[in-house]
């Protein structure tokens, strides 16, 4: 098994599959909504010049997040093929 990290450290261009977030709070409910759910494949797009917000892919869109916010989303690295 992969080793988790958070969303926040994960590299421009990489993917990798959400753990596990916050189970109350605003930020909850927001990744909730927007489709950050346990399983869900996300990528680091980019991000902002200064590291705050980043962009992710997830469910075929484009989303920003906060720096903080996407440092509870716990997440795997997804396997690459090969």
């Amino acid at each position: 098994m992969a080793p988790e990290l958070k969303l926040s450290e994960l590299a421009i261009g990489a993917s990798a599959v959400v753990r596990a977030y916050p189970k109350s709070g605003e930020a909850f409910l927001r990744l909730r909504e927007m489709g950050v759910l346990p399983g869900t494949t996300v990528t680091l797009v980019r991000t902002a010049p200064l590291g705050d917000p980043l962009e992710i892919k997830v469910r075929g869109y484009h989303l920003t997040l906060r720096r903080s916010e996407a440092a509870h989303v716990v997440v795997e690295p997804a396997q690459t093929a090969g």
